[in-house]
C-alpha cells in the first residue's frame, strides 16, 4: 500500500465522502473515530490523545442552605420545578437536590436565582 497515494486520496474526499469514511472505519473496527485517531497517528498522537474529562452538558441542581429568606427560596424552587406550595417547602426544608439533570445554560440560570433569593446552592 502506497500511504502517500492514500493520502492524496482523502485529501481529495469531501466532507460527506470523509464521514462516511470514518463512520464505515468505527463500524469495521468497533472503535471511536477518536480512538481511531490516537491510534493511527502514532506515539505523539496517542500521548495528546490521552483520555481526557468529558465536558459535562447536563447538571443536578443540590441546595445546600435556604438562608434567611426561606420564603423567597420556596417561590424560586416552586418556579423551577412546577412543585406545589408543601413540597416545594418540604424540598428546600430537607435541602439536597431540587432538580436533576438540567441542561448547563438551564442550571446555571436556576443556581442564580436561587443565590439571588439568598440560598446557597451548587451545580453537581
Amino acid at each position: 500500500m502506497d500511504i502517500q497515494k492514500f493520502i492524496e486520496e482523502v485529501k481529495a474526499m469531501t466532507v460527506v465522502e470523509l464521514n462516511d469514511f470514518v463512520k464505515a472505519l468505527e463500524e469495521e473496527f468497533g472503535v471511536s473515530a477518536a480512538a481511531a485517531v490516537a491510534v493511527g497517528g502514532g506515539a505523539g498522537a496517542a500521548a495528546e490523545a490521552a483520555p481526557q474529562e468529558e465536558e459535562k452538558t447536563e447538571f443536578d441542581i443540590v441546595l445546600k442552605d435556604f438562608g434567611a429568606n426561606k420564603i423567597g427560596v420556596i417561590k424560586v424552587v416552586r418556579e423551577l420545578t412546577g412543585l406545589g406550595l408543601a413540597d416545594a417547602k418540604k424540598a428546600v426544608e430537607s435541602l439536597g437536590v431540587i432538580k436533576e439533570q438540567v441542561p448547563k445554560a438551564d442550571a446555571e440560570a436556576a443556581l442564580a436565582k436561587l443565590k439571588e433569593a439568598g440560598a446557597t446552592a451548587e451545580l453537581k
